[in-house]
């Protein structure tokens, strides 16, 4: 699915545009790229966003994955830095969103997104145990999401849903990777 504006629920972090890098989606490194050294931060407008189930997912019961894409649709390059925010859309609404708890991961490092290109972001969550209605191990209610929002320093929300399910998760909160120009699995 490709993502839609969002509205409503928590705000994006906000940031000031970032060195660039080689006109791919590489890591930027100081002194390379656009003119003066620096593509704008991507803005809503000019990405598609699109959820997929992670192959490769943390060992251990009930623990899943899903990797978010982010692909440059104008015709500029442009970057993306950050950890993402991330809220579940009750009712698939974003006017509905419950804001999760971002434990982030890794390093914030600009990417230059070309036209065409993607930059990426990993979710890790606590998937709903057992069967039927299921369990949270903690204790907590299980939530089930038809999509997600999931914002981007200076780059908007975007609602995204899953291609094979919901985003089912406990205790409201999610460990998120920094925005990355390689493609995780």
């Amino acid at each position: 699915m490709t993502s839609r504006p969002a509205t409503g629920g928590g705000s994006p972090h906000t940031g000031a545009p970032a060195t660039s890098a080689p006109a791919t989606s590489a890591p930027a490194s100081a002194g390379s790229g656009a003119p003066g050294g620096t593509a704008p931060l991507c803005t809503m407008s000019a990405l598609e966003a699109s959820a997929y189930q992670a192959a490769d997912r943390p060992s251990g019961t009930g623990v899943g994955a899903a990797v978010i894409q982010f692909t440059n649709t104008s015709g500029k390059a442009c970057t993306l830095k950050g950890h993402p925010t991330v809220a579940g859309a009750g009712n698939g609404s974003p006017q509905h969103n419950r804001p999760l708890t971002v434990t982030p991961t890794g390093t914030a490092a600009s990417v230059r997104v070309a036209p065409g290109g993607k930059a990426w972001v990993k979710l890790t969550f606590v998937q709903v145990q057992g069967e039927g209605d299921g369990y949270c191990v903690s204790g907590a209610k299980p939530v089930a999401y038809p999509t997600l929002v999931v914002g981007l320093p200076g780059a908007g929300a975007h609602q995204v849903a899953l291609s094979d399910g919901l985003f089912a998760e406990c205790d409201n909160k999610v460990t998120a990777t920094a925005v990355t120009a390689v493609k995780p699995s």
